[in-house]
């Protein structure tokens, strides 16, 4: 029998082909979402800027500023798509409700 499953379902090979590939690009995109790195390079480079004289004090600041919310946005979306404490928030939130309709 499983040589038939395996002959019947050879058409389908490229479908599950392409489903792989989508799954591991996306895996790849949400890394690089949530990858810090690129923006703290950039911070370091606006320094040496300033430090430099290539740029002002007030255009330091804006840019540091862009800089800081844009890391700031990607460590809150890190924080909330992993599981992990709020993830044990909720299942504790669940223990009490039960509990409290026990009583």
């Amino acid at each position: 029998m499983g040589l038939l499953t395996q002959i019947l379902t050879v058409p389908l090979a490229p479908v599950r082909g392409v489903g792989w590939v989508v799954k591991r690009v996306a895996e790849v995109a949400e890394q690089e979402a949530y990858d810090t790195t690129p923006i703290e390079r950039k911070l370091a480079e606006l320094e040496r800027e300033l430090l430099e004289g290539r740029i002002s004090e007030r255009e330091f600041d804006r840019r540091e500023d862009e800089l800081l919310d844009r890391l700031e946005a990607v460590q809150r979306a890190r924080v909330g798509d992993s599981p992990g404490p709020q993830g044990e928030e909720r299942s504790g939130e669940a223990e009490e409700g039960a509990g409290h309709d026990g009583q």
